[in-house]
């Protein structure tokens, strides 16, 4: 079992919030099964802080929680790579990370960023690689390799004022690099379409744009895989009013958290169906190379079942969608998972190979247009 964690949440994301509470809830639940568990908050203001145990949600609302202390995050440091603690006149010292539970939502923790600056400094950590969470938080690309694979999805485009769909509207707008509704919007015309790009703040980084289905419904299903691929029962999160879109609201704002989120657990729905989802489930992991706890989301009229999208590091870890099984459980087989995880590659192919070949660079430089 693993001995010593660190919880990292907060991060440069429209979801820091509950990033927070997502961090929080997994530092209750691993020192609770024994681990030594500290936790890192990447705050607002871009700083890596190491905050005091047992901190509570109320503690952030005015910025970083009293008693935190300053860490800096080194690569290529003489006394090792990773997280350094402020020590006594001007030194610092090496933190003991342990394993690194990524509870990132959103933004450049969530979407390859935090995982490539975990991979340089040598740190096991959950969260997928680099390429799997990048491809998670795509949702173009997620949606282009689904339909490579050929798995049922809505189409999905760019939304671009140069080139107009070929499907008619309405249609349901959402940021590109996103998740927990931030930013969605459904709109009957081109040219409002078209102004979101321009006017909306969660849109500035690219948007998609599909049809607008308001008979379809969400399932949702959680993923682990370690220590061997499991599949949790599907939810139906329930929608305010029909046609309604599942809300950052409706999904984060209760008190008791997701579980307390308007839903039917386990979903209503046929054998066949529930069957269907599974095995869809295991193929989009399967496609995606994600690891750890994810979460799927389905659309459905209750026959036909579509692929929609994929959080690599869902809210509340998906603690919520396994009744059955201790939390610990579940995070605990996380972290072996990435603890186990092989190292990054450091050598070259074929070693020294091209740079012999190369020769002079004024040579190369002499062949370049403009140099003749």
């Amino acid at each position: 079992m693993v001995s010593k964690a660190t919880v990292v949440f907060g991060g440069p994301s429209a979801e820091h919030d509950i990033s927070i509470l997502t961090g929080l809830q997994a530092e209750r639940v691993l020192s609770a099964a024994g681990v030594s568990v500290q936790c890192v908050y990447w705050s607002r203001s871009d700083r890596w802080l190491l905050v005091p145990a047992n901190t509570e949600a109320r503690d952030f609302l005015g910025g970083e929680p009293t008693g935190s202390k300053r860490l800096e995050l080194r690569l290529g440091s003489e006394k090792g790579d990773g997280f350094y603690l402020k020590a006594g006149l001007g030194g610092a010292k090496l933190l003991d990370a342990g394993v690194v539970m990524n509870c990132f939502h959103g933004g450049a923790g969530e979407a390859g960023g935090a995982q490539a600056l975990f991979a340089l400094a040598g740190l096991k950590a959950t969260g997928g690689t680099v390429a799997a969470a990048a491809l998670g938080m795509d949702k173009l690309a997620f949606a282009g390799v689904m339909h490579a694979a050929g798995l049922p999805s809505l189409a999905r485009v760019l939304l671009s004022a140069r080139s107009r769909p070929s499907f008619d509207g309405p249609w349901i707008i959402k940021p590109r690099f996103g998740g927990s509704s931030i930013g969605i919007e459904v709109v009957d015309d081109w040219d409002t379409a078209v102004a979101l790009l321009q006017t909306s703040p969660h849109l500035r980084e690219g948007a998609v744009l599909e049809p607008n289905r308001p008979e379809l419904f969400d399932l949702n299903v959680s993923v682990r895989t370690a220590p061997h691929l499991q599949v949790s029962e599907i939810e139906r999160p329930l929608r305010p009013g029909e046609g309604a879109i599942y809300s950052y609201a409706a999904k984060y704002l209760h008190s008791d958290g997701l579980a307390a989120a308007p839903r039917e657990f386990p979903a209503d729905i046929s054998p066949e169906l529930r069957a269907t989802i599974r095995g869809l489930a295991e193929r989009v992991v399967e496609l995606t190379g994600l690891t750890g706890v994810v979460r799927i989301d389905f659309l459905s009229d209750g026959s036909d079942v579509y692929v929609n999208e994929v959080n690599s590091i869902p809210g509340a870890l998906a603690l919520y969608l396994w009744p059955d099984t201790p939390a610990s459980e579940v995070l605990l087989a996380a972290l072996a998972e990435a603890e186990r995880a092989p190292a990054r590659a450091t050598s070259n192919y074929e070693e020294g190979v091209a740079l012999r070949a190369a020769g002079g660079i004024a040579g190369k430089l002499q062949a370049l247009p403009g140099n003749r």
